[in-house]
């Protein structure tokens, strides 16, 4: 499939997990991929690179405004352009709320929610400018409801779900989609952020936060993320889309 061919996309989260699955997919596909994250973004583009595609590595925490515009205006200028903008990185964990380090709440919403926003802000002048280009942003099943030892996990995400709507309205007449998608247990790395339970956690409850079937593959997130910004998707904006293998049903 060539879905992406002639497309410029800006990933982030492409060190691993869904980010990298979807830098080589839309790579596979066409696009020709800048990919963001504070490391490993060098080894898949590598990667992609010794597949035949087209890649750009930065070095880039998502948190930090200034970085961001400084990592945009690079990668826009390297691609020769921008279509596509794949917001994906992130990180979470488990605590207490009355127990909550307030420096680690912070760097959670930063990650999460301002990076998402600050990847948007500085994206959208590009798309502007073109008159045309999709977002694609990461909620979770955790931004659709509500889970223990996770505040600043559900709190950041469900503020990418309202974002992603915000956005979506205020640029619908603009050329510009935005949607995301909302991840159940997938196989990556932040997973593992989310195994040990503080003390005194019941782990009679995981079992309510856990898909009925299996954890998904990163390539099947990404597959979702592909469907969203290609064509096919043309009347989709706003929405969030729900991969969680049954969670919230």
């Amino acid at each position: 499939m060539t879905r992406f061919t002639g497309r410029q996309a800006v990933i982030t989260g492409t060190g691993s997990g869904i980010g990298k699955a979807a830098a080589i997919l839309f790579a596979a596909e066409g696009a020709a991929v800048a990919c963001l994250d504070v490391k490993g973004a060098d080894e898949t583009a590598a990667e992609i690179v010794a597949a035949g595609g087209v890649a750009h590595a930065y070095t880039c925490d998502v948190s930090k405004a200034a970085e961001v515009e400084a990592t945009m205006e690079a990668a826009v200028a390297a691609l020769g352009g921008l279509d596509i903008v794949l917001n994906i990185a992130g990180i979470g964990h488990f605590a207490w709320s009355h127990e909550e380090d307030p420096a680690m709440f912070e760097k959670i919403v930063a990650v999460n929610l301002n990076g998402t926003f600050f990847m948007c802000r500085y994206g959208l002048p590009h798309l502007l400018a073109k008159g045309a280009g999709v977002i694609v942003n990461t909620a979770s099943n955790a931004g659709l409801m509500g889970l223990p030892w996770s505040a600043a996990y559900c709190g950041s995400k469900g503020g990418v779900v309202n974002l992603t709507k915000a956005l979506a309205y205020e640029y619908r007449d603009k050329g510009i989609r935005v949607n995301a998608v909302a991840p159940g247990g997938t196989n990556t790395n932040i997973i593992h952020s989310f195994v040990d339970l503080p003390k005194g956690g019941d782990y009679s409850i995981m079992s309510k936060m856990m898909s009925p079937v299996q954890n998904a593959e990163p390539s099947e997130m990404a597959e979702a993320f592909a469907f969203i910004a290609s064509d096919k998707a043309r009347f989709m904006t706003g929405s969030i889309v729900s991969v969680d293998g049954g969670l919230a049903c």
